[in-house]
């Protein structure tokens, strides 16, 4: 069974105190915005390796591809 964009945001909120998570897809391809205090002053690969140890091996087995924005909420924010 494909998941969900509601489950792939839990999944992440359950790994990451996250402030804001939105999660579109269509079961195969997701995009997600993940708002976090967690990556302040964190590089950018930093923040995604962050993300892919919440998802654990879902990215092996139910997530087929995933691309997202891991921000601060100060860059949240300022819409980057």
């Amino acid at each position: 069974m494909l998941p969900t964009p509601e489950q792939i945001k839990e999944y992440i909120a359950n790994g990451i105190a996250c402030s804001h998570v939105e999660v579109e897809g269509d079961g195969q391809h997701f995009f997600a915005t993940i708002v976090s205090d967690q990556f302040e002053g964190l590089r950018l690969v930093q923040r995604h390796q962050k993300v892919y140890a919440a998802l654990g091996d879902r990215m092996k087995s139910e997530i087929h591809a995933l691309s997202f924005k891991a921000l601060t909420p100060a860059e949240f924010e300022a819409g980057k």
